[in-house]
């Protein structure tokens, strides 16, 4: 079942996408202009901290279970439903697979010991959230549907990864008792050059009966929180980024920096948050955990966790 709504601005023109009433993406100029002046924070170069988990094949209590598998990749339990976010276990997040931000710490979750998924939600179609390796395998080894924002689904369907199912935001489908609905996010689309904003970013609503969970994507600060708590009410969990956002003043137009988690959360008025896009690839100038480091000195609500690959919470 797939269901179109309305209660979001227009971000089409009818060739590429855009995010409406806000400050569009960098630009190529402002790309170089970075890349040439950026002075990172050094990290090194792989941390051995991860004592990986083996979730459970199957959730028998209605509760929801949720574990930080890396990055943005978060496995969602339910008894009847279980979605996986943005997966990626690749090395790289790149094209390639000598060059590209590279893995400073393992998945917390082997791929072998993954329970089986129904669903795969992927937010955008930047390479450390839709990493075509990952997506292969679980194509290969599950029988679960693909969920993509508009225009995406040409890609997985030339890779061969299906079943795939495309939404705009407002846009929802229901798999099994979950209804999955795409909401709006603040970031940009591409894969090479010439692709820019040719397809959509976006968040998700996952809403079973008794739970309602919202997966954020990427995304820079805006009034799309407001919006999404408007329409859906208070998620029970919120997945924030809280990564990749130094130098301000080229991150801020893309993604959150720590601060605006926060602010985030408060808006949604989310019963629990767990910080993700953080501690497994140096994307922005910030060293791999000064994320989780500045989260936890700008005073963050209890509600807000810093979870360790592999860590999982169980919401009642």
């Amino acid at each position: 079942m797939r269901n179109a709504r309305r209660e979001f601005p227009k971000h089409f023109d009818g060739k590429r996408f855009f995010n409406p009433d806000a400050p569009q993406a960098p630009g190529l100029l402002e790309v170089i202009r970075w890349k040439l002046a950026r002075r990172p924070e050094t990290s090194p170069d792989f941390i051995s901290d991860i004592e990986q988990s083996v979730p459970p094949r199957s959730i028998e209590s209605s509760g929801l279970r949720a574990t930080l598998i890396n990055h943005s990749t978060v496995l969602l339990q339910q008894s009847s439903c279980s979605i996986l976010t943005d997966p990626i276990w690749s090395e790289r997040a790149s094209p390639v697979s000598w060059a590209g931000p590279r893995r400073r710490r393992k998945p917390g979750v082997a791929f072998e010991d993954l329970p089986p998924v129904d669903a795969v939600v992927l937010s955008h179609n930047h390479y450390d959230h839709l990493d075509v390796a990952t997506l292969r395998r679980l194509a290969a080894c599950e029988h679960c549907t693909f969920v993509v924002p508009a225009r995406g689904a040409r890609l997985l369907r030339s890779k061969g990864i299906g079943p795939v199912q495309e939404l705009d935001w407002g846009e929802s489908i229901l798999l099994r008792d979950c209804t999955i609905h795409s909401v709006p996010a603040m970031h940009f689309s591409s894969r090479t050059l010439w692709d820019r904003n040719r397809t959509l970013w976006c968040g998700y609503v996952m809403e079973w009966k008794e739970r309602l969970v919202y997966f954020a994507g990427d995304t820079a600060f805006g009034n799309h929180f407001a919006a999404i708590r408007q329409r859906f009410g208070s998620p029970d969990l919120a997945l924030l980024p809280i990564g990749a956002y130094q130098p301000r003043w080229f991150m801020s137009r893309v993604h959150l920096g720590p601060d605006e988690a926060i602010r985030a959360h408060e808006i949604l008025a989310a019963r629990t948050s767990i910080a993700i896009h953080h501690g497994t690839f140096q994307l922005g100038d910030e060293a791999i955990d000064t994320p989780r480091k500045e989260l936890a000195r700008c005073s963050k609500p209890e509600s807000f966790l810093i979870l360790n690959n592999g860590e999982e919470i169980g919401i009642s």
